[in-house]
Formats: structure tokens, C-alpha cells, sequence
């Protein structure tokens, strides 16, 4: 059975750090997932209306199928600069593929739309290169939830969505992930503040509030009635993968979406997970670890994405799950 680590953060992996950036002003961020070293990677896409950077690169049949970092941003698809600042403070620290005397990092990239959050989605220069670069200047392996980096300006359905992230321990395998909760449908049951994910819950890390008792209509879809949506995953694990079981992780944690929230992977959506796997502890080359792999993503994913609805607070008017009535 699996537990949450130390830290029940996707930072429990070793050698992972996380970190965030914001601009208060229009209300967005940007989130930054490090590898110490280069990480096997790969990216799974299931929303119907992406924003990604550099995924190409990730695929079987390119080059390039390992990562120095991942960037999750606001700013819909101005936010993929922030990706560059990422990249700007891994080159000065001599962080990259070498080529020639060049040396260029590898920093998929996704976005989240969140212009229309704040009051107002006009800036006389675009923020995110530069909250990509604080975010990675930051980076450790404590760092702030719910509205926070990326999470700043998510809405989840109805209420303030967020960052977070959750760990889960089998042996000396570790898997962690961390999540931009921004869905077009909801993480809470139809007339209740129960969330669908609540099963899975470990340590009251959202809540603790068990089985609901009362339930509403399940056909009920209650969305956020705009297209400003996105739920993004990055999954981490200390397994030595190669790119087609990395591959397999993401679609395999695309099912911890599905446990979170109800519509998921809607025409609106650009839902997105990416996989690191930073190669510390060897594994049988089996089916059956792969898929131990992927149940333990797709929980840790469910849980993130959760918990980033949990940890959210009230913010431009937008009513947070702790102002539900109970």
C-alpha cells in the first residue's frame, strides 16, 4: 500500500524542485517544475484546446526526449514566454544540451487561460519571460499552494481554483505530481461541497470531510459558462523509464482527471500531463510495474488536483470551496 511522503509534494521525488512567481497586478503566475538533471520526459494532451510548448520534442520519434524543467503559466498563450526565462536562468547556470559551444535547455512548456480573472487583461509589456525567470530563481523544495504561481489566477467551475500537488511512497518507488486546477467542470458533487476525489484522500489533505451524505443530480454539469479553462499535471517519479513508459505514466495519470473532476477533457479544456523521471531506482521491466506506476500518477493527480481547489482562497470576487456552505 501506498503512502504520502515527507512532504506530500511532488518534491518528495529527490532531485525535483518547485517554483512560483505571480503579478498581483493581472492576477496570474507561473509555475516551475526543475530537474537537477536531465529527466526522461513525456507529454500526454487530452483537452480540446491546448496551449504547449516543445511537447514535439518529447515524442518517440524526435531527438530530444528529456527535460531540464517544465513550465506551467498563465496568460494563455502569452504565458508560453515564460518558458524563455526558465530557459535563461538554466543556460547561466551552465544547465542544457551542449551544442557546439551553444548550450540550449529543454523546458516544455503548457498554459492555462486566466487573462479575465483580474480586472483588467491589459499590460504595457507581457509579464511572463520574466515570472518565468523569478519562478526558477525561487525554485526549492518548500513552496506555496493554492493561489500561488501558475494557481494564481485558476478558477475550477464555479470557485477559485489553484496549485497543488500530492506524493504517494510504495517501497523505495516514489511518485509525486503537481497540478494547475483550472477546469471548466467542477471538483465538487452537484449541491455539495464534497469532492468527487474524496476517496482518495490520505491525511485530511483536503478536508477530511469523507463520504458525502447527499448527493445532487449526477447528470447535473454546472461549468463557468466561458472558454478560460485548463487543468495541468506534472508527474514526477525517482523510476529509471524510457521515453515509452514515461509515455505510458501520462496517459495513464490522465485518469486521476477524470476521478477529480466532472466534465473533464471538454472541447474548452487544454488538459495536459507531463512526466519526469529522474532515473534513481531501477525497476523489473514489467507490465506490472508500469502499471503500479501509473495507478500511483493517476491518484497523486487526483489528489493535486483537488488539493489546489482546497488550498484556494477568495480572490477578484471569485468565492473559494472554503466559502461553501457546509
Amino acid at each position: 500500500m501506498s503512502r504520502p511522503g515527507p512532504r506530500n509534494t511532488i518534491t518528495d521525488v529527490p532531485g525535483i524542485t518547485v517554483g512560483n512567481a505571480e503579478n498581483f497586478d493581472l492576477v496570474t503566475g507561473t509555475t516551475v517544475v526543475l530537474a537537477d538533471k536531465p529527466a526522461v520526459a513525456a507529454a500526454d494532451v487530452r483537452g480540446g484546446a491546448p496551449g504547449v510548448r516543445d511537447t514535439e520534442a518529447l515524442a518517440p520519434t524526435a531527438m530530444v526526449q528529456q527535460a531540464h524543467a517544465i513550465c506551467l503559466s498563465g496568460g494563455s498563450a502569452f504565458g508560453l514566454d515564460a518558458a524563455g526565462g526558465v530557459m535563461d536562468w538554466l543556460r547561466r547556470k551552465g544547465r542544457g544540451i551542449e551544442i557546439g559551444t551553444a548550450r540550449v535547455p529543454i523546458v516544455p512548456a503548457a498554459i492555462i487561460f486566466d487573462l479575465l480573472t483580474g480586472p483588467d487583461p491589459s499590460w504595457e509589456a507581457p509579464p511572463w519571460w520574466d515570472l518565468g525567470l523569478r519562478a526558477a530563481e525561487t525554485a526549492s523544495r518548500d513552496f506555496s499552494l493554492g493561489n500561488a504561481g501558475a494557481g494564481l489566477g485558476a478558477i475550477a467551475g464555479q470557485i477559485k481554483g489553484g496549485l497543488g500537488t500530492a506524493s504517494a511512497v510504495h517501497g523505495e518507488l516514489i511518485v509525486g505530481a503537481l497540478a494547475v486546477s483550472n477546469p471548466v467542470g467542477s471538483v465538487t458533487m452537484p449541491g455539495s461541497n464534497h469532492f468527487w476525489a474524496w476517496a482518495l484522500e490520505q491525511e485530511n489533505e483536503f478536508g477530511g470531510l469523507g463520504a458525502p451524505n447527499n448527493v445532487g443530480d449526477l447528470g447535473e454539469m454546472a461549468l463557468k459558462g466561458s472558454e478560460a479553462n485548463t487543468t495541468l499535471v506534472v508527474v514526477a517519479t525517482n523510476a529509471t523509464l524510457d521515453w515509452a513508459q514515461s509515455g505510458r505514466l501520462a496517459i495513464m495519470a490522465q485518469d486521476g482527471f477524470a476521478r477529480a473532476i466532472r466534465p473533464v477533457h471538454c472541447p474548452m479544456d487544454g488538459d495536459t500531463v507531463f512526466v519526469l523521471a529522474t532515473g534513481e531506482v531501477a525497476l523489473p521491466d514489467t507490465a506490472a510495474t508500469i502499471a503500479r506506476l501509473g495507478m500511483m500518477a493517476a491518484d497523486c493527480a487526483a489528489r493535486a488536483i483537488t488539493r489546489g481547489v482546497y488550498e484556494a482562497r477568495a480572490l477578484a470576487g471569485i468565492k473559494a470551496w472554503r466559502d461553501l456552505e457546509r
